[in-house]
């Protein structure tokens, strides 16, 4: 009966604990360190998360144009929900003309479907963010993911809009993994559920090996039981000091 109470709980903190949690991705590797060089003039401008960048349908990187992705001092990438996030994109114009930075955007992925949108990210303007040819330069990006979003794994794909001679380009410069993380919260669900699974196993188990020591100790309680008869004990003794001194001395008791 403890046991199936046992089963029962187990089988409901799995569920409460199961309910939530998004699957998650393994971790890419780093990223290549970007180009230093920050351009000058340039003016920033932020836009909400819902905000779409302007075009007529996909675009295409031009010939020439290069992307990196840092997120400086932080190897992890660590993305702590509710709070901001900053990462450097690098950018690398060895096009033939100067090409002007229009805006830098994100979006959060679950990672076994991009199809399935986590979260439009922070849409970042840029003015006046011309970068010549031959030259590199830096662009700082910052975002904030939702309070409300699971802590797990997920993917993040970074686009970088430009201009060259008015024609729209982009680069995706950065579609890998990061992990999102509660703010202050010392335990993630998956740690609770595991812990959780995990007590209520060692509580199984000794259940089992607490019935276990209750039916060895019953078995060993129930040996034979030897009975000894008084009369039959008294007259084997009789016997056997019969024609000793103890004998006569009894004998002679009795006759008194």
């Amino acid at each position: 009966m403890a046991i199936r109470v046992w089963l029962s709980a187990l089988l409901l903190a799995f569920l409460l604990a199961a309910a939530p949690l998004v699957q998650v991705a393994r971790a890419q590797s780093d990223e290549e360190a970007a180009a230093a060089e920050v351009v000058e003039g340039a003016d920033l401008g932020i836009v909400g998360d819902d905000t779409q960048v302007s075009s007529d349908g996909p675009l295409s990187p031009a010939p020439g144009v290069d992307t990196v992705c840092v997120f400086p001092k932080n190897v992890g990438k660590i993305v702590p929900a509710g709070e901001e996030t900053e990462l450097l994109v690098g950018l690398q114009n060895e096009g033939e003309s100067t090409l002007n930075v229009v805006a830098i955007h994100s979006t959060i992925h679950l990672p076994f479907d991009h199809k399935m949108y986590g979260q439009n990210l922070t849409v970042q303007n840029f003015f006046n963010a011309s970068v010549p040819v031959s030259v590199q330069a830096t662009f700082p990006y910052t975002f904030v993911v939702s309070k409300f979003l699971q802590p797990g794994a997920y993917d993040l794909v970074g686009y970088i809009v430009y201009e060259i001679d008015q024609h729209p380009y982009q680069n995706v410069f950065y579609n890998g993994t990061v992990e999102v993380v509660e703010v202050g919260g010392f335990l993630s669900v998956e740690s609770v559920f595991l812990i959780t699974l995990g007590v209520a196993l060692l509580g199984i188990f000794g259940l089992w090996a607490y019935g276990q020591v209750q039916q060895l100790s019953k078995k060993t309680k129930k040996g034979p039981k030897v009975e000894l008869g008084t009369g039959t004990t008294d007259a084997n003794m009789d016997e056997w000091l019969e024609g000793t001194a103890f004998a006569q001395g009894s004998k002679s008791k009795k006759k008194k």
